[in-house]
C-alpha cells in the first residue's frame, strides 16, 4: 500500500505488486511488480522503485517486529502481460461461439427489462401479482409477515 500512497517519485505510477519472494533468513525479498504502459515506462518505474527501496524498507520496519528488515529488490513480472498476449492470440484464433453472441445481445438492452437481482427485487416488491405495489400489504397498510 505504501507504493501507491506514500512513494512520491513520479516515475512510480501504474505499479502493481504481483508477488513477493522472501529469502529463508528473511534478510532479502524480491518484489515482483507489473507496470501498465510501455517497456520504457516499466523500466523507469523499476528505477524509481529501486531509489525508493530505503523508504519502503523503513515503512516495513514500522509495521513488523523482526531482527532484520529485508532488503528489497524489484523485478518486472511479465506474467500479466504474457497472459494478456495469450488471450489476444486465442481471441484471434478461436471462432466466436453462438452462445457468446446471444449473451451479449441480451445484455445490451435498454435497461427496461428486469433481470438478475433487480428483477427479483421488483417481483418481491410487487408480490409477483398485478404490479400495483399493494400486494404483500394488509388492508391497514401494515406489511404482511411471510
Amino acid at each position: 500500500m505504501a507504493i501507491l500512497t506514500e512513494v512520491r517519485d513520479p516515475r512510480v505510477q501504474g505499479v502493481t505488486v504481483t508477488r513477493v519472494e522472501m529469502a529463508p533468513d528473511m534478510r532479502s525479498a524480491t518484489v515482483h511488480v507489473s507496470v501498465m504502459g510501455s517497456p520504457q515506462k516499466a523500466e523507469l518505474a523499476l528505477r524509481g522503485l529501486a531509489n525508493s527501496a530505503g523508504f519502503l524498507q523503513s515503512c516495513i520496519a514500522d509495521r513488523i517486529e523482526t531482527r532484520y528488515i529485508p532488503r528489497l529488490r524489484f523485478e518486472l513480472d511479465g506474467g500479466v502481460k504474457h497472459s494478456l498476449e495469450i488471450a489476444r492470440v486465442l481471441e484471434e484464433v478461436l471462432p466466436e461461439s453462438d452462445g457468446a453472441e446471444g449473451a451479449s445481445a441480451e445484455g445490451g438492452g435498454d435497461g427496461d427489462e428486469g433481470d438478475g437481482e433487480n428483477g427479483a427485487a421488483a417481483e418481491q416488491a410487487t408480490g409477483g401479482q398485478d404490479g400495483s405495489g399493494q400486494a404483500g400489504t394488509e388492508q391497514h397498510g401494515e406489511p404482511t409477515r411471510i
